[in-house]
């Protein structure tokens, strides 16, 4: 059984030997081939760029035996083609050329043609496929409709997501449309990734924890369903959300083949009371990569084995790697894992 074979069975809750390991925001600042490419091109060019966008995703595949190569790309390319054009700076990270405030601004929105605009995205999967061949698996991925919108609203990151809260309960209707909107663009968008050839896709819920307990399954939970009725038979989904682990009962249900989830949570415990309904992926702290070998063998030594025939389990971290991330720690990480079973 290849890379590719082991994480489709995975996905399928079927046996395997061991977990497939992939890592979360793999091609990134932690690899020094990156920093250097970095060095020639701006990180909105290598992304537009089907080309240079290959040579990063298959930069960690060149380093570690990883089971699949996670496209390289960004959640924020979706506003980007909406017409709210994002910018990225190592010092001030993300921001956004302007920012969504009104009904008036949602109607200024370009939504005709975004699939198009986008196709620099599925030139880079398709020129992918083409090089991983049946060897390794290929994901895709995009952001929920709340966190683009998060995003999109609040002109960048955002820790208590302030200006969308007050959207979301003084104009619930212009949030609502801008969240329709994203939804319905999010279906085409991940349907045309599967048509080039990705094996599974991610939808990224980062800015989940910014909704209250009682208004998440109304702001985020609700239009995370919807894209996933939409992908219905299409293609895999994996849905990572970050900080919602009380909500369990109400994540098995709505459809994902697995739920990504982070450190916070106890994976063997999680797993138990799923009770099969879905896979589960993660959930390793994004600091341990930054430790010492022994201390990343043994601690991942330590929830494989916990986790050790649990049917639809797929190793990864518990949120994207981390700038300062070891080579020699992800190494280890990655060996420990492909040695297990």
């Amino acid at each position: 059984m290849n890379s590719r074979q082991l994480f489709l069975s995975t996905l399928k809750r079927q046996s395997v030997m061991r977990p497939p390991v992939w890592i979360m925001r793999q091609a990134g600042r932690y690899l020094p081939e990156y920093r250097e490419l970095k060095k020639k091109y701006s990180f909105r060019k290598m992304v537009e760029n089907p080309e240079l966008a290959t040579d990063v995703t298959m930069m960690p595949l060149r380093r570690f035996p990883l089971d699949a190569a996670i496209t390289f790309s960004d959640i924020l390319v979706i506003p980007e083609a909406l017409g709210v054009p994002y910018q990225f700076d190592n010092e001030r990270g993300i921001s956004m050329e302007r920012r969504i405030q009104s009904a008036n601004d949602i109607k200024q929105l370009k939504t005709d043609g975004v699939v198009e605009h986008l196709s620099y995205v599925f030139e880079t999967q398709r020129l992918l496929r083409q090089e991983l061949g049946d060897s390794k698996a290929l994901l895709g991925f995009a952001g929920t409709p709340w966190t683009l919108a998060a995003y999109m609203v609040e002109g960048g990151g955002s820790i208590h997501y302030e200006t969308l809260k007050k959207m979301a309960w003084g104009a619930p209707e212009t949030l609502e449309a801008l969240l329709e909107i994203l939804s319905k663009v999010l279906i085409e968008y991940l349907r045309e990734q599967a048509h080039a050839g990705v094996d599974a896709v991610q939808l990224f819920d980062s800015a989940a924890p910014g909704c209250p307990g009682a208004f998440y399954e109304n702001w985020s939970l609700k239009w995370v369903k919807k894209v996933i009725e939409g992908l219905k038979g299409e293609v895999p989904l994996i849905y990572f959300v970050r900080g919602m682990g009380n909500h369990l009962p109400r994540l098995a249900d709505i459809g994902a083949d697995v739920l990504s989830l982070d450190w916070t949570l106890e994976l063997p415990k999680v797993a138990c009371q799923l009770d099969g309904k879905v896979g589960v992926q993660g959930n390793f702290d994004p600091v341990l990569l930054c430790q010492p070998p022994e201390i990343v063998r043994s601690q991942t030594r330590i929830l494989l084995d916990e986790m050790k025939g649990v049917p639809g389990y797929i190793a990864n971290l518990g949120h994207g790697i981390l700038p300062q991330a070891k080579i020699d720690a992800v190494e280890t990480f990655v060996d420990t894992v492909t040695s297990s079973g």
